[in-house]
């Protein structure tokens, strides 16, 4: 039994901790704030409550995994979970408004056939298959396994297949996820859909590998699911809870200040005013730079290794408190397109990055009666993407958010009784990532640019988990990183994965 100190109670550490107090050692999570979840974290005011972070659950099976494995209560019995239908409502620059069917290929096809025209949805279903193909190739190394060592091969290799042209009696390889809207999808609301799922990530889709098809995959083959009686806030409780129930020790407003190494392997982590946490082995759950302060200037990452990412974009989040009760019907999850998708992209990631002037925006109306003080209010939250380090007003940005959100919701302003404003300096706050971004799920090809540094590293016996390690960002890739840490120190280098 190895004592084993965890810097950070975000939700990647949270599912290592609990993964390795059930192999039987020793676990004490050591986490700055007061509280834990990372980016999960929930805002209330006056009987009305918000998640500020994600507000939907891809992929469940990862969080289902972990509470089978580390204990006899599934997470159904925890939390109550369940897939929104329609999985989204989409209103484009023209005015077509399409909603999308949960999980079911067949609908979806139907639906943007009605909406966008014959074809629509069957360009849209050969796509998908594509996608498929391409999350078959990528999912074990990619998500299941710990980085392969010869790294190099994913970086070079693009997944997504190449799609035989009728005309010219040869095939064409995407390269990027802007290629597959123009060449395979042929219409700018279809090429809108795909693009606004790597938006949502904080992905250009004009320098975005093409197998970046796996995010839209995964919504729309494992659905999409909200925690009722709560939120996403809900979840970052049960695994807690989880964790506590296996015996792991949680320490708040306690900072990691320094990692403490002796002959080339980690002893203990450092606390503020000196104190001395002893352990075997040391797992972090912090960005990039953090991470170099607290090794105070020790190589544990360079040479050869895949290079820790460092730029990303971020959000900013509107939540709003509204009078009148949710409409029976609306859509949980609306996203309102940019009128002008060219120059949105142009003004998030060209060479004068800010805000852009009408930016796609997604509208979160979760159907709950636990966020609102009673059925005659609603809670709704707004977020757009904006470059890491902040937009020059907030609130003018918000307003722009509102005059987008209006296309949703027409009698929006009529019903506000109030908002609140969520920046990328509280995103820092929170995750202690200095310029409050948000890191992307690791992806294949694009020479390397979007893989992350792998779980391991050259000091013996620290470990690194979360968004800012293999594989990356997002919930789902959270509980991988999770799984993957504690099958490196349970079973050593040796390790493989889940069969």
């Amino acid at each position: 039994m190895a004592r084993i100190a965890m810097i950070g109670a975000g939700m990647g550490a949270m599912a290592a901790a609990a993964r390795l107090a059930v192999a039987g050692h020793r676990v004490a999570v050591y986490e700055r704030t007061r509280t834990y979840g990372g980016a999960l974290r929930r805002f209330e005011r006056d009987g009305f409550s918000f998640d500020t972070g994600p507000g939907l659950l891809p992929l469940p099976a990862v969080w289902r995994d972990l509470f089978v494995k580390t204990g006899k209560e599934p997470l159904e019995s925890c939390v109550e979970l369940l897939q929104v239908d329609p999985s989204s409502r989409h209103v484009f620059a023209d005015g077509t408004d399409v909603s999308l069917p949960n999980a079911s290929r067949a609908g979806v096809v139907a639906s943007l056939d009605a909406a966008l025209g014959p074809t629509a949805g069957q360009r849209w279903g050969d796509f998908l298959v594509r996608a498929r193909e391409t999350w078959d190739r990528t999912r074990r190394p990619l998500l299941e396994e710990p980085l392969w060592p010869n790294w190099e091969v994913l970086a070079d290799r693009e997944p997504y297949p190449a799609v035989p042209h009728k005309r010219l009696l040869r095939t064409r390889r995407a390269g990027t996820l802007a290629d597959i809207g123009a060449w395979e999808l042929r219409d700018p609301r279809l090429a809108a859909l795909l693009e606004s799922h790597a938006l949502a990530y904080g992905l250009d889709p004009r320098t975005a590998p093409a197998n970046a098809a796996v995010l839209p995959y995964m919504e729309y083959a494992f659905g999409m699911w909200y925690v009722r009686g709560g939120g996403l806030r809900e979840l970052a409780r049960a695994v807690y809870e989880r964790c506590l129930a296996r015996r792991v020790e949680f320490h708040f407003d306690a900072e990691v200040t320094g990692i403490v190494e002796k002959d080339g392997r980690v002893a203990g982590v450092e606390l503020t005013e000196g104190a001395l946490a002893e352990a075997e082995f040391v797992v972090a759950g912090v960005a990039p730079g953090v991470l170099d302060r607290l090794c105070g200037g020790s190589v544990v990452r360079g040479g050869g290794e895949v290079p820790p990412q460092r730029g990303a974009a971020s959000r900013v989040t509107v939540l709003l408190a509204l009078r009148g009760g949710r409409p029976e019907g609306a859509a949980h999850r609306t996203v309102v397109h940019a009128p002008d998708r060219e120059a949105e992209l142009e003004a998030l990631f060209g060479s004068a990055a800010g805000m852009a002037a009408r930016p796609t925006v997604t509208v979160l109306r979760p159907d709950d009666p636990a966020l609102v003080p009673d059925s005659g209010h609603e809670a709704v939250t707004l977020t757009s993407v904006v470059p890491a380090g902040g937009v020059a007003d907030a609130g003018d940005h918000a307003e722009r958010l509102l005059d987008v959100a209006e296309r949703a919701i027409p009698d929006l302003r009529d019903r506000l009784l109030w908002h609140e404003v969520r920046t990328p300096a509280d995103v820092a706050a929170v995750t202690g990532v200095a310029d409050g971004a948000v890191p992307v799920p690791a992806l294949a090809g694009a020479g390397g640019q979007l893989l992350h540094p792998a779980n391991g590293t050259r000091m013996g016996g620290l470990f690194t988990v979360g968004g800012w390690s293999h594989p990356g960002g997002g919930l789902p890739h959270a509980g991988m990183s999770g799984a993957l840490v504690a099958g490196l120190i349970v079973e050593g280098p040796e390790f493989r994965g889940s069969q």
